[in-house]
């Protein structure tokens, strides 16, 4: 399970870390573009936040039940206590961070990031970065098992250590089927 503001690399790190240990991949995003038949910016413009934000919790609630999913949330989608709780059932929660400045010179560079996502604030890209950013670390904080810096790092690097680190954390907590039990 991968958490942190967009520009963080959740996609890309979360598709090769499924890669490397054998499961699926999902973003709960595009997950909820395909559910609704629209994209995120048409949602929020059409129907407002609330309404997104009520299809994200239908979305991580379904994927959280997935077996064998390496599932890369939305930002926001750690603001509801109900999809917090959905996270931990998933198991391992890996938050990816940037520094805001960061995370607005990504987020310029890539074009489609910024049209199909919309702004969450007047404020501009770095102002509204750090204003989101200050309201969720504390619940970024509170529902990771491991906070992973992207700075500096080569995709590979962070996909390397994450992999290693959720290998380890299943070791110490296999399912009923994998330490030979029943499953119930």
């Amino acid at each position: 399970m991968l958490i942190g503001y967009r520009g963080t690399g959740k996609s890309t790190i979360g598709r090769l870390v499924a890669r490397r240990t054998g499961r699926r991949f999902l973003d709960s995003d595009r997950e909820i573009e395909r559910r609704a038949g629209k994209s995120i910016a048409s949602i929020f413009a059409d129907q407002g936040e609330p309404a997104f934000r009520d299809l994200e919790a239908a979305v991580v609630e379904d994927l959280s039940a997935v077996d064998d999913l390496i599932l890369a949330t939305g930002g926001g989608a750690i603001l509801r206590e109900t999809n917090r709780r959905a996270l931990s059932r998933l198991g391992f929660v890996v938050w990816l961070v940037a520094r805001p400045e960061t995370l607005a010179n990504r987020l310029v560079r890539d074009e489609k990031q910024i049209r199909m996502r919309p702004s969450l604030t007047a404020a501009g890209t770095l102002a509204e970065i750090s204003d989101v950013l200050a309201a969720r670390i504390p619940l970024y904080e509170a529902a990771a098992d491991l906070e992973v810096d992207t700075e500096h790092r080569s995709v590979a690097a962070i996909a390397d250590h994450v992999t290693r680190a959720w290998l380890d954390w299943r070791a110490a907590h296999p399912t009923p089927s994998e330490a030979g039990g029943s499953p119930r």
